[in-house]
């Protein structure tokens, strides 16, 4: 809800009760001027206190001024739509109960044609929709209990420090919607009292320092529309009592949490619709009066961090929907949130809520996810489990799985939990980042990726030189954050060429590439004849692995390796797996003991480097085979020899132990000749079965499941 819309709900509801109990209007039987309409009608003071007004309604008349004979006891006056250009004091003679005037949508262009000298009952003032585009020095001292004054729809560029000079009980002024390009505090010297201020649809881009210091009683600011690219420190000081604020549809890049930090009183805070990336760790924290906060359409919008909402204790609906490209919530974004009962999610591209996301928020009654490309694996598991308290889901009939195959199109509520797996691969969302950006000599740029899976997938990025960043990390123009966000400073025509994101887990990997372009340097992307340092190479052969390498100075997203046994043509014979990017070494596995191979690997579709191969044959093995006749022949005589000792139990005790010694030597140095190698065969087949050792700084390739290969 914005806060536009908050500002004014009151008002409505209170309209709605009362126009329930009351009469809409009545015929007011007193001499009416011509064409006009006299009635009595319900009326709403700025306080919103209720009354049954005498009104003359000469709305859409095309009057070039004011009628004549206007009844003494007029209340509130309507000319809405005239051609009016100027109001005398004269004219309005006698009107001693007026209480609001409403000349919005005529002709005035100064308010030095507004003359109105004393009207003191006069507490709304309606000039919006004129041509205004000045204000001079107190433009209006006859108007001294002024409370309501519209000024918005104007042409104004600019307004006299002193122009409301005499207006000390005004609570509410719109200046919305004029070509006012600062705001100045000076305005603001004279409305001690003024609880509505609304500025936005002005081309301002910075409010500065103090700018509202003066209106300590105001308790609703719209800055909407202004075109704010920032908001300082300071600009917010002073507003003590200020309890809704609204940076609707500006230029902000990041959340100004170090102004709201000023608004102890803070309850409602829009910022929809700004081109706002990231909601960063501390954004939102230890705003105690927080109850609703709108983070809605936002085009750029792409993650909510962890501890983005920290200690927000009253904070009891939040909404944060329609955004195209919000793919990613941590698992511990919202702490501290305990009386948090509505979380609205729709219309993202978020593929999974983490559960601890939702476990987080004790007091959560209802949550909207509908209309976003929702996975249904391991991270969406809470919606069935039955240990769990249950959240009314809104809308679950639009609430549908979109992965994996066999799920898709069906219900979320209707998915039982034992349907989805307990673990799952890694997602970076498609539209993350862009494919393709150009960039000019010079620029910065961050780009932002992130992933959610089970386990927690760790996130790396890939550079055009082929270097692998992981977070933390500091390599020249580059910077790679925590979170997995990969900056580049001032950037140059070695930045050029492809980046690629790589999310994995135990599971397996997710990658996503763009080409970056940096204009003047003629180079978007590798060109084939530039890699020719790339060269396979064979470090280690066994009877069931090979341990292979390779160089290159660029990063090639599609690589991968295919081998292939004993130049066979068969499709079943045939291998081949791709290679994250970054990698500079495989562990092939599993491969066949005496088995001649070709292994190749594929950096581009004329790029390829093979190599031939011969696994070792399993020796052990063979000596085995060999040596089973003299082994059972081992045995036989190991059986006989056991039934000739019970044969001999009379025999003394002391042959007895002669003989026992005897026969166990033997079978030490026979039989244990035989049983040693078969253990020793067993520890090289495990070594063999679990996929082999890699180098020392070897890491294993996730994007494939299973134990077939190991990365470095």
């Amino acid at each position: 809800m914005s806060v536009i819309t908050m500002v004014f709900v009151l008002i409505h509801l209170l309209l709605g009760v009362a126009s329930s109990l009351v009469i809409h209007s009545i015929p007011w039987k007193v001499p009416c001027p011509h064409q006009c309409v006299c009635q009595i009608k319900p009326w709403y003071s700025p306080q919103s206190v209720y009354r049954e007004a005498p009104t003359v309604d000469c709305n859409d008349l095309l009057l070039t001024q004011l009628p004549t004979s206007l009844p003494p006891e007029t209340q509130t006056l309507r000319l809405q739509s005239n051609l009016i250009s100027s109001v005398d004091q004269s004219e309005l003679e006698g009107l001693v109960n007026l209480t609001e005037l409403d000349l919005s949508h005529n002709s005035f262009i100064s308010t030095r044609n507004l003359k109105i000298t004393d009207l003191p009952a006069v507490l709304s003032l309606h000039m919006e929709e004129n041509q205004l585009r000045h204000l001079p020095e107190a433009a209006f001292s006859g108007l001294p209990n002024l409370q309501e004054l519209y000024l918005n729809h104007n042409r104004l560029r600019s307004i006299s420090p002193g122009a409301f000079k005499g207006l000390g009980n005004l609570l509410r002024l719109h200046l919305n919607s004029n070509h006012l390009m600062i705001i100045d505090r000076r305005w603001f010297h004279s409305l001690p009292q003024l609880e509505v201020l609304m500025t936005g649809g002005n081309p301002v881009d910075t409010i500065q320092e103090l700018n509202f210091k003066p209106l300590g009683s105001l308790r609703s600011l719209v800055l909407a529309g202004m075109g704010l690219r920032e908001v300082s420190e300071r600009a917010l000081e002073g507003l003590l009592n200020l309890e809704s604020i609204s940076f609707y549809d500006n230029n902000l890049t990041k959340v100004p949490k170090e102004a709201l930090q000023k608004l102890p009183g803070l309850k409602f805070l829009d910022l929809n619709k700004n081109p706002i990336q990231l909601v960063q760790k501390g954004d939102f924290r230890d705003m105690l009066h927080l109850k609703e906060l709108g983070l809605n359409n936002m085009e750029d919008l792409v993650s909510i961090e962890q501890s983005a909402m920290e200690n927000l204790p009253e904070l009891t609906k939040l909404e944060i929907t329609n955004n195209p490209r919000l793919s990613f919530i941590h698992p511990q974004a919202f702490q501290k949130l305990p009386r948090m009962e509505s979380l609205m999610l729709n219309s993202n591209a978020l593929s999974a809520l983490h559960r601890q996301t939702v476990q987080s928020l004790p007091s959560l009654q209802e949550i909207s996810l509908h209309t976003n490309p929702i996975r249904c694996d391991c991270l969406i598991r809470w919606v069935g489990a039955e240990d769990d308290k249950p959240v009314r889901f809104i809308e679950p009939q639009s609430t549908f799985c979109s992965e994996p195959p066999e799920l898709k199109a069906r219900r979320v509520k209707e998915v039982s939990f034992r349907e989805m797996a307990d673990s799952c691969l890694p997602l970076i969302a498609p539209n993350m980042f862009p494919s393709y950006i150009q960039l000019r000599h010079g620029d910065n740029i961050a780009l932002h990726c992130r992933a959610l899976a089970e386990p927690e997938p760790s996130i790396y990025w890939v550079i055009p030189k082929g270097l692998r960043l992981t977070p933390s990390t500091r390599y020249g123009r580059y910077q790679v954050l925590t979170e997995g966000t990969l900056e580049i400073f001032g950037v140059t025509a070695e930045e050029a060429g492809i980046y690629t994101c790589v999310a994995q887990n135990l599971v397996g990997a997710d990658t996503k590439s763009l080409t970056l372009k940096v204009e003047g340097s003629g180079r978007a992307q590798i060109t084939i004849n530039q890699i020719n340092e790339d060269s396979l190479q064979v470090h280690d052969v066994t009877e069931r692995y090979a341990l292979l390498s390779w160089h290159t100075g660029h990063n090639i997203p599609t690589a991968r390796i295919s081998w292939i046994a004993n130049g066979s043509l068969e499709d079943h014979q045939k291998h081949s797996i791709r290679i994250l990017a970054g990698t500079r070494g495989f562990n092939l596995s599993r491969l066949q003991p005496g088995t001649h191979y070709k292994v190749c690997l594929h950096m581009g579709s004329n790029d390829t480097s093979c190599v031939h191969l011969r696994t070792k044959e399993e020796f052990i093995l063979h000596l085995w085979a060999d040596l089973t006749h003299a082994i059972l022949l081992g045995l036989s005589a190991f059986s006989m020899i056991v039934m000739a000792v019970r044969a001999c139990q009379l025999r003394t005790m002391y042959d007895w132990k002669e003989y026992e010694k005897t026969h166990s030597t033997i079978l030490t140095q026979e039989a244990m000749a035989f049983i040693a190698p078969v253990s020793l065969q067993q520890d090289k087949d495990k070594l063999s079965e679990g996929g082999g050792k890699a180098l020392s700084d070897a890491k294993p390739a996730q994007d494939v499941p299973g134990t077939e290969k190991e990365t470095f």
